[in-house]
Formats: C-alpha cells, structure tokens, sequence
C-alpha cells in the first residue's frame, strides 16, 4: 500500500489529512520531523521513502500573521527554508510533494482570485508563503501547490490553543450574551474552509496524480462578521456585534477581498460544498447545531 506522510499531523488540517487517507498515512509531528533541519529532513525522508512512501503533505506553518509582521525570523525559517528543505529531499527521493497555502499571497485589490490570477502579498507572512511556493517550484516537478483560506476543523489551531473562528464566536455567545458588544471585522471578504472537505479533497488530488497549483475553499465567500452571524444562527445563540475595520483591529494589514475561485477543482468535478453547508456540518459534529455542546 502506497503510503503519504503528514507533516504536522496533530494539527488542524493534520488530523482531519490522517482521518481522510486512512491506513495510507504516516502522521509526523513536530517530534518528529523538524523541517528547519535540512539534515534530519533528508534522514527521515529517506527513510520513510525506503518503506514504501510516495508523497508527502506538509501542513507545518508559521502563520501568526500580526507577529509575523514584527518579527520575520520564523516566517521565512519555516515558510521559506523549511519548505526548500522538504522540496530537496523530495525532488532527490522522486517524491510527491503537497505544500499548504493560503490566499494571503493575494493583495486582496482584485479579488476573488483563480489559479491564474498573479499573486501580490501585502503583509511578511503573504511574502513568505509565496516564496515557499517559488521554491517548490524552482526544486520539484512533482508537486501540489494548495492555497486554501480561514480553516475551521474539529481538532482545533494548536497556535490558537486548540481553538478556531467558530469556536471563539459559541464561546463569546455564550459568555457575553447580557455583556458589552463584541468588535467584529465587516470589511474584508474572505473562503470559509472545512478542514475534513479540504483533506478530502486533497486525498482525491493525490489519487489522481494531479500536480501544480490549485485553489481549494468551500464554495462561496463572506465577511468575518457574516460568518459570525451564521455560527450565531445555526448554534442558537446571540452575541451583540459590533461592525468594524480589519486596520482598526489587526496589526499586519489583510487582503480586502481574498475569496478564491477553484477553476481547478471544479474542471475535475470536486468542487467543495458551500461553505453555509460546511458550517452546518460542523456544528452538528460537534454537538453545536441549534443549541449548547452535547454531554
């Protein structure tokens, strides 16, 4: 059996990756795997290629994008070199190489963006995804190149301590529902993204042997504060919410609109769900829908 390593296994993608690809996956944490060691990349690759593995799918990140913009260091030491890392190792062992993405290479000007669209990042850690990308690039012919957006997952951003978007908003519905307004961004428009949708669309890419870039979100797009209200409807809560400018909120600057548009997925006929559907599975799979978490 065929098998493909998860780099960042625990993580929100991570985990969803290993539930979507099943006995084929060969989880890899932190532990593990440290990418920033050009050295033990190549000794684990090789290694894990020896037994059987054909591709491999990195989800590792630094993606705190406001300390990103402070403090550049571990952007471009994961992001960048960790990546040309991986791209090596995997160009010289004839491995598939799965990089994660996102939509922040994109000014946001534009937008929504296809595959084709030129990328235009306005913040360091936009920068330092899309070289990443130019490394993988210039090393590897056998690569994917997904760029997804605002992922929400069962497992939780083990940056964010286990949480996500939906979470702090049932977490802020039901702490402030007699309490002071929250502040909620309105102005940019972004592509809620389920990770389980995501990681099985990735398993189909892989299965088909697809290389190059593609796009993969949930179908449709919204502001923060729609997405808010949406989590609010379907779990039963209510939060007093109010309206206000990513600038008056964020430190690094945010794309005004980085929808993305899968041209890509959709000529293959895997085109994800919209992303109101998404949610709604969400909440449902973990006991959210229409009320407070199950016992």
């Amino acid at each position: 059996m065929d098998k493909i390593a998860i780099i960042g296994a625990n993580g929100q993608l991570g985990t969803d990756l290993v539930k979507a690809l099943g006995e084929r996956a060969v989880p890899l944490t932190h532990q593990d795997l440290e990418i920033c060691d050009s050295h033990q990349v190549n000794q684990v690759l090789r290694k894990l290629a020896n037994s059987g593995i054909i591709g491999v799918v990195n989800c590792a990140a630094a993606h705190k994008v406001d300390e990103i913009e402070e403090d550049a260091k571990e952007a471009f030491e994961v992001n960048v070199l960790g990546v040309r890392n991986l791209a090596l190792a995997c160009s010289d062992l004839n491995i598939k190489l799965v990089q994660i993405s996102t939509d922040y290479v994109f000014s946001g000007i534009k937008g929504p963006y296809s595959e084709a669209d030129a990328p235009a990042p306005i913040n360091v850690y936009g920068v330092s995804k899309l070289a990443g990308e130019h490394v993988i690039q210039l090393t590897c012919w056998d690569y994917l190149i997904i760029r997804t957006a605002f992922l929400f997952g069962a497992a939780g951003c083990r940056a964010k301590g286990g949480g996500n978007f939906v979470e702090a908003i049932i977490r802020l519905g039901k702490e402030t529902r007699k309490g002071p307004q929250v502040e909620m961004v309105s102005d940019i428009i972004v592509s809620p993204t389920f990770t389980k949708d995501l990681a099985e669309a990735i398993g189909k890419l892989i299965d088909l042997n697809e290389r190059g870039l593609f796009h993969i979100v949930n179908a449709g797009c919204c502001t923060p504060y729609e997405f808010a209200e949406e989590i609010l409807r379907l779990a039963g809560l209510r939060l007093k919410m109010i309206p206000v400018h990513s600038s008056d909120k964020d430190f690094a600057a945010r794309p005004k609109n980085s929808a993305l548009i899968c041209s890509k997925l959709r000529m293959l006929g895997l085109e994800l769900r919209p992303w109101e559907e998404a949610l709604a599975a969400y909440l449902e799979l973990k006991g959210y829908l229409n009320g407070l978490p199950k016992p």
